[in-house]
């Protein structure tokens, strides 16, 4: 059981990135400040940068809570006993809702980079949730005789064996067209949301919703699903 010392630090932590994600909202990563946090609090600074002691961890904190946020929801939309296509639409489609409802943090998470910030190692795991969640689909659908058979060839230098074991490892069924198809559809996924949220797709796509599932549904069509 936590001591109340760690109760009241855990509170804290909570509040201060409570009120960082506000910041997000009204000015951005860039100008997010641990002293407005502060300000916001009736914190003094000091006291903050005890629990952050500096913008960037406070913006690694932000980005590690968002990714694991998402992937979550991504992990919950997850039905094994469904079709490969259904999986797929489902977690894209929770991935989606998820961006639609948090546009701040995707825009952290998804957005243009935050001048003078470089992403330390600890975000990378959190970061690979969504991925992995496609990546099971994938070797699920493989090891099942979902997808049609392939070489199972390797092109070396081309995809990492890190991206390999996440996009459904070792198959006979995945070699690196299936592979560079499933990184294809991941990307496209974030870059079709972005498209979504940033307003790029005003004055070409009417329907939106329609228009998502068609996008996903052709991938998932790419991929061999």
């Amino acid at each position: 059981m936590p001591t109340a010392r760690e109760r009241v630090r855990a509170e804290l932590t909570t509040e201060i990135t409570d009120a960082a994600r506000r910041q997000l909202a009204e000015v951005g990563a860039a100008a997010l400040s641990l002293r407005a946090v502060a300000r916001e609090l009736g914190m003094a600074s000091s006291a903050v940068y005890r629990y952050f002691p500096s913008r960037d961890d406070l913006l690694t904190r932000l980005i590690i809570d968002g990714y694991d946020d998402l992937g979550a929801a991504a992990e919950s939309a997850d039905e094994p006993s469904a079709a490969p296509a259904e999986r797929w639409l489902a977690v894209c489609r929770a991935v989606r809702e998820w961006a639609r409802a948090h546009p701040h943090e995707y825009a952290l998470l998804y957005g243009s980079p935050v001048p003078g910030y470089a992403a330390p190692a600890d975000t990378v795991p959190a970061a690979s949730r969504v991925g992995i969640v496609l990546g099971r689909i994938l070797g699920e659908a493989a090891r099942s005789g979902a997808l049609p058979g392939s070489a199972g060839e390797r092109d070396p230098g081309l995809v990492s064996d890190d991206a390999v074991a996440v996009l459904g490892g070792d198959h006979p069924a995945i070699d690196e067209t299936v592979r560079v198809r499933a990184l294809l559809a991941w990307s496209a996924l974030f870059g079709t949301i972005s498209f979504e949220l940033f307003g790029h797709f005003v004055g070409s796509v009417e329907d939106a919703d329609r228009y998502f599932d068609r996008v996903i549904g052709d991938l998932a069509a790419l991929i061999g699903f």
